[in-house]
C-alpha cells in the first residue's frame, strides 16, 4: 500500500517578542562568562635563565621579564632549581593570568603523609604591572623504587633511570665514605634505591629523601637505610644497623681555611692577649654552616660577642657552638632536632668579628676543647630495642631492593627507570 503523501498545510508562523524569566545569576553567567585560561608548563633546565623560561612558555613581555629579574618580591625565581616546574596561565590574547613556580619543599614531619610546598605566584595588577606573593600548599609524598647500571658515571646512570638529580646527590653523600664516586666507579656497577618524591595537583614537585639504597661497586655491596629513633633526629645506617658516620664531623664548613686555631692569641678586635676557645674558619659571607652531629638546638639567636649563634646539645656531655652567622637558617630554634650535615646557618661577621668567618667550638661538660685534636666520640649505636624497630622498618625496603636485584640478573630485561610508585 502506498502511503498518502499529501501534506496538510500548516498555519502561518508568528514571531513572538516576549522576555523570558531569567534569574540574575544566570544572566551574569550568560553575559560575563569567559573561556578558561590556557595553561602551559616547562621544567627548569641546567643553565636556564628567566628569559629562556618565559620564551618556552610563550610569554613575550619585557615588563614581565623586568619585574621577575628586578623586583624583590619575585626573588625566589632567582633560584632556578633544575627539574622544578614553572607554570603559566594565559588568556585568549596570550596575556598572563598567573605564573607559578614551586621552589621550596619541606617535610612537616617524618611520619606525616603531607609535605609543604612553597610557591611563587605572579599575577597582573590593576595598574598594568605585576604583583608577586609566596603561597604554601600541601603536596603528597610518594615512594618510588628504581635501579640502574653504571656505564660512564653515576649521574648518567641515574638520568637513564629517571632518578632526580637531588636523589643522586643524596646517594653520593650517604655512601661517600664507602665508595669513591669520582674515581672508583666501574662499568657494570649496579644500584637499587627506594626514595620519596612529592607531587602537587598531580604534577612532580620535587625530590624527597632516600629511604634505602644498595650499591654494588667493584664486586662489593654497600647499603644504607634512613632510620629515626624515637628520641632523636634520623640518620643512615647500614642494613645491619650500624651507623655510616662518626658521631661528629671535623668541620662545619665544606670549603674553608683555618684562620685562627684553639689556644692563646691576640684578639683581632680588642688587641688583648686572651684564650681562643674555638677554631675560626674563614669563608665568604653566606657559606652554609652544617651541624657536625645529630642533636637538639639549645640556643639560636643573638649572644654578645658571638653575634648570631647556634648552640647544639648532643648526646651525653657534648655540645657545639657556631658563631658570627650572617643569618640563622629557617626553622632553627630552641628545641628543634637537627641531623649531622644539616644546614643550620650561614657564615657572616656579626658580633665581635673583623671579617666573615665561622667561630666553631667543641665542648665537653660545657668546657671548650680543641676540635682539631680531640678524640671525637664514635656514633651512638642503636640499642637492642631500636635495632628491632629498625629491622622491622627495613624489611619492605629489603624486599623491594631484592626484587630489583633479581631483575638485574644477566639474561633478564633491565628495569631501567622507575619501577614502582606508590602514594603514602
Amino acid at each position: 500500500m502506498v502511503p498518502n503523501t499529501d501534506r496538510v498545510p500548516l498555519p502561518p508562523l508568528h514571531l513572538v517578542d516576549k522576555p523570558l524569566p531569567l534569574a540574575s545569576n544566570q544572566l551574569q553567567l550568560s553575559t560575563d562568562a569567559s573561556p578558561a585560561p590556557y595553561v602551559s608548563e616547562t621544567r627548569i633546565r641546567r643553565g636556564d635563565t628567566v628569559a629562556a623560561i618565559l620564551q618556552r612558555l610563550g610569554l613575550d613581555d619585557p615588563k614581565l621579564l623586568a619585574f621577575l629579574t628586578r623586583d624583590a618580591s619575585a626573588r625566589s625565581l632567582y633560584r632556578l632549581y633544575p627539574g622544578r616546574p614553572v607554570q603559566a596561565a594565559t588568556d585568549g590574547q596570550g596575556k598572563l593570568v598567573s605564573l607559578r613556580y614551586v621552589h621550596t619543599l619541606s617535610v612537616q614531619d617524618d611520619d606525616d603523609e603531607q609535605a609543604t610546598t612553597r610557591m611563587l605566584v605572579v599575577e597582573p595588577d590593576q595598574k598594568g604591572g605585576y604583583v608577586a606573593e609566596e603561597r604554601e600548599e600541601d603536596t603528597s609524598v610518594e615512594t618510588n623504587v628504581a635501579s640502574g647500571v653504571i656505564r660512564t658515571s653515576l649521574f648518567a646512570a641515574t638520568d637513564t633511570s629517571g632518578i632526580p638529580d637531588a636523589i643522586t646527590q643524596q646517594i653520593a653523600d650517604i655512601l661517600g665514605s664507602k665508595i669513591d664516586f669520582l674515581h672508583g666507579l666501574r662499568q657494570g656497577d649496579q644500584f637499587r634505591v627506594v626514595y620519596e618524591t612529592r607531587s602537587h595537583e598531580g604534577r612532580y614537585a620535587g625530590a624527597g629523601r632516600v629511604l634505602a639504597v644498595e650499591f654494588t661497586n667493584n664486586g662489593k655491596t654497600f647499603d644504607a637505610a634512613w632510620f629515626s629513633p624515637d628520641d632523636g633526629a634520623g640518620a643512615y645506617y647500614d642494613f645491619n644497623g650500624d651507623s655510616l658516620h662518626g658521631a661528629f664531623l671535623r668541620t662545619a664548613l665544606k670549603f674553608s681555611r683555618i684562620s685562627s686555631t684553639f689556644g692563646m692569641r691576640v684578639h683581632p678586635l680588642h688587641q688583648t692577649w686572651t684564650g681562643h676557645k674555638g677554631v675560626d674558619y674563614s669563608a665568604p659571607t653566606g657559606t652554609p654552616i652544617h651541624a657536625t652531629a645529630d642533636g637538639v638546638i639549645d640556643f639560636a639567636g643573638w649572644q654578645n660577642g658571638y653575634g648570631n649563634v647556634v648552640i647544639i646539645k648532643h648526646f651525653g656531655q657534648y655540645s657545639t657552638v657556631y658563631a658570627h652567622q650572617s643569618r640563622i637558617a629557617s626553622g632553627i630554634h630552641q628545641g628543634v632536632s637537627v641531623s649531622q650535615g644539616q644546614v643550620i646557618g650561614y657564615v657572616g661577621m656579626t658580633g665581635w668579628a673583623t671579617g666573615p668567618h665561622l667561630h666553631y667550638e667543641f665542648r665537653v661538660d660545657n668546657q671548650p676543647v680543641d676540635p682539631l685534636s680531640v678524640d671525637l666520640p664514635m656514633a651512638r649505636a642503636l640499642d637492642p630495642g631500636e635495632r628491632k624497630t629498625f629491622a622491622q622498618e627495613l624489611e619492605p625496603y629489603r624486599d623491594q631492593i631484592g626484587l630489583m636485584a633479581q631483575l638485574q640478573q644477566p639474561g633478564l630485561p633491565s628495569p631501567a627507570g622507575q619501577t614502582a610508585s606508590a602514594s603514602r
